[in-house]
């Protein structure tokens, strides 16, 4: 074979030896679906992220976020309250104690009355106002407990049903859902602003402090995938932060664009319920051995996940 024919061979061989190269590298570089799309992940059960306030995943983002499935029977739940005594006590009547005293959303992520089984909570997020007297006044109930106060019937609460992991069910409503499993994790909270899937701004009935004022929020919603979204956007946040037009903090009438990007950017569904947690001087996150953020007045309730 002359030396023209062996060239004019070679180049369709090295050509497909590079394109199949190039594929692998593509095929190496690609997200993994079941990393970057939770929600088509049967096997999902927790995960933390940060995003900009399109929903996008950004490692300098200013939303701090935890995505969970709540039948995952990796996970567990419970509701934690400022205590002077143990959780669940009772007194010489048979009744549960309840001798309130101010605590901190660190106090309450890591005290005594924070363990499940012997266990400390994988995440956390802050959750109820506490009263001139440190009472929680929503609705708390923990495992069945309830730790509630003077605004259980007015004010929306979140919350996770007991019973067999596959059928748990997170909820968001006012006052003690109609079937008994689903009053079993519950924390109070503020304003609802999503309601069966409509986004609704509650500036008006939450008052000129609350959408001026103060801007860094707290916050839980729950997709029509039946999974939850738990999310803190603060300036002040312990982690990179690279504040702009589109990663900042926002008002409470502005947080519609920043969840459904999130769910529809994880596969979550879309956006059925949401709900404000204790105002804007009070969010605190924590997710595996960090907290990411903690102001340091005593708040009403935390609500705690845990890895079983």
């Amino acid at each position: 074979m002359n030396a023209n024919k062996l060239f004019l061979i070679s180049i369709p061989i090295i050509s497909a030896g590079l394109l199949l190269g190039c594929q692998d590298m593509a095929a190496n570089s690609a997200p993994k679906p079941s990393a970057q799309c939770p929600g088509n992940n049967s096997q999902f059960s927790i995960e933390f992220l940060k995003t900009n306030n399109q929903g996008e995943r950004y490692s300098k983002g200013i939303n701090h976020v935890i995505l969970f499935n709540p039948k995952s029977a990796e996970l567990d739940f419970k509701v934690n309250v400022g205590l002077a005594h143990k959780i669940y006590a009772k007194d010489s009547r048979g009744n549960f104690r309840k001798e309130f005293i101010p605590k901190q959303f660190g106090q309450l992520i890591a005290d005594e009355n924070s363990k499940l089984n012997g266990k400390s909570p994988i995440a956390a997020i802050n959750a109820d106002y506490i009263d001139t007297v440190n009472k929680p006044q929503g609705l708390n109930i923990s495992r069945g407990v309830e730790y509630s106060g003077a605004f259980k019937n007015k004010r929306s609460s979140f919350g996770i049903s007991g019973g067999n992991p596959r059928e748990r069910r997170a909820t968001i409503d006012t006052g003690r859902r109609g079937a008994n499993s689903l009053n079993y994790n519950l924390v109070g909270g503020n304003g609802r602003f999503y309601s069966q899937g409509k986004f609704k701004d509650i500036c008006k009935a939450l008052g000129e402090f609350a959408c001026k004022g103060a801007t860094n929020r707290s916050m839980a919603a729950i997709t029509s995938k039946g999974y939850v979204i738990l999310l803190v956007n603060d300036a002040k946040a312990n982690s990179s932060l690279e504040i702009s037009a589109n990663n900042k903090e926002l008002l409470p009438s502005q947080f519609d664009d920043v969840l459904e990007g999130i769910a529809r950017n994880n596969c979550l569904g879309r956006i059925q319920e949401g709900i404000l947690f204790d105002g804007g001087m009070s969010p605190g996150l924590y997710y595996n051995k960090k907290i990411y953020l903690e102001n340091f007045g005593p708040i009403g309730s935390a609500f705690l996940i845990y890895k079983k």
